[in-house]
């Protein structure tokens, strides 16, 4: 029962830094959405703005993973606990910034050169999802 316990809390620390940094991605491309486009009116603007306007649309994917994430983390499914290894594989590689890439990589690659707040809330991920990785071997 300690184990569980354990990777829970492991599980929620990775949301908690996975959501600080989609806010500051998020943050981050406002501020460059507004310098092309002007000022949005409103949070409530800015949310059907993320929803639906191609400008935010590299950022859906990490936005389905924390979803996903917290979904099966709440979950008693032994289905969801084996699922959630291969998730954590999954936002592993898609948080590699890669700047002679497309899509989400590369936008990623570039909010990183933009924003500390993005670098900071990226290590901060980056040593959670090697914290709640299940131990090979």
């Amino acid at each position: 029962m300690q184990v569980r316990r354990k990777r829970d809390a492991s599980l929620d620390n990775l949301f908690m830094g996975l959501l600080r940094l989609h806010k500051a991605l998020l943050d981050d491309e406002r501020v460059a959405y507004e310098r092309v486009h002007g000022r949005i009116p409103s949070n409530g603007a800015f949310l059907q703005l993320t929803l639906n306007d191609a400008w935010f649309a590299w950022l859906r994917p990490l936005s389905q993973a924390i979803a996903k994430l917290d979904e099966l983390s709440e979950s008693e499914d032994a289905v969801s606990s084996d699922t959630i290894p291969a998730l954590l594989a999954s936002l592993g590689t898609l948080l590699m910034p890669s700047e002679l890439g497309e899509g989400f990589g590369r936008q990623y690659y570039n909010a990183l050169q933009r924003s500390p707040d993005v670098v900071l809330a990226h290590a901060g991920v980056r040593a959670l999802l090697v914290q709640s990785l299940p131990l090979k071997g």
